[in-house]
């Protein structure tokens, strides 16, 4: 099974980042919180305080195989600002590595040039910093290996997908079966 790392800097929206990872989780899906900052704990854009599994300059990426960023503001621009990260979603890319984003999140990967000629989505406001995507509307876009989704009352189709996408049909349903949905 493929293993995840979500991203938590200070600022994050909350119901992206926590129902994803709960989705994951849900399906067996290996996933680790990652905090960008020296702290594990990260404070969201609601206030709310979330201890990460790791801190990302402890952290071994070379069993990951999934990247997500969750969205939020201040959290994506903080994420946006952060060196070693865009690295990583650099080589991710490069590799063919399935990169997933929501709500703001996916400025990050406008920036890095990484939509060039994609589909994607993003929250209401933000399209202009997806450099050269066709922005959709839509809830969640595919496009390769890059997953986009729209905010947060969109979490659950966004965590659904990755399921999808990364365990298959089957136990999507099953997840989103005892999800209620």
């Amino acid at each position: 099974m493929k293993k995840v790392a979500l991203f938590l800097a200070n600022g994050f929206e909350e119901i992206e980042a926590l129902a994803t990872v709960d989705i994951l989780r849900r399906a067996q899906i290996p996933v680790e919180t990652i905090s960008i900052s020296n702290d594990k704990t990260v404070i969201g854009a609601h206030n709310i305080p979330v201890i990460a599994d790791k801190i990302f300059q402890e952290t071994d990426f070379s069993e990951v195989e999934v990247l997500v960023l969750p969205g939020g503001m201040p959290g994506a621009k903080h994420l946006n600002e952060n060196e070693a990260l865009k690295k990583l979603i650099t080589q991710f890319n490069d590799e063919g590595k399935q990169i997933a984003a929501i709500c703001a999140a996916p400025i990050v990967l406008g920036g890095l040039g990484l939509l060039q000629g994609k589909r994607a989505t993003c929250y209401p406001g933000f399209e202009a910093e997806l450099t050269g995507a066709q922005t959709t509307g839509e809830n969640v876009v595919v496009d390769g290996n890059i997953t986009t989704g729209r905010g947060p009352g969109l979490a659950f189709d966004f965590g659904l997908r990755l399921v999808e996408q990364i365990a298959g049909l089957k136990i999507r349903q099953e997840v989103q079966n005892g999800l209620l949905l």
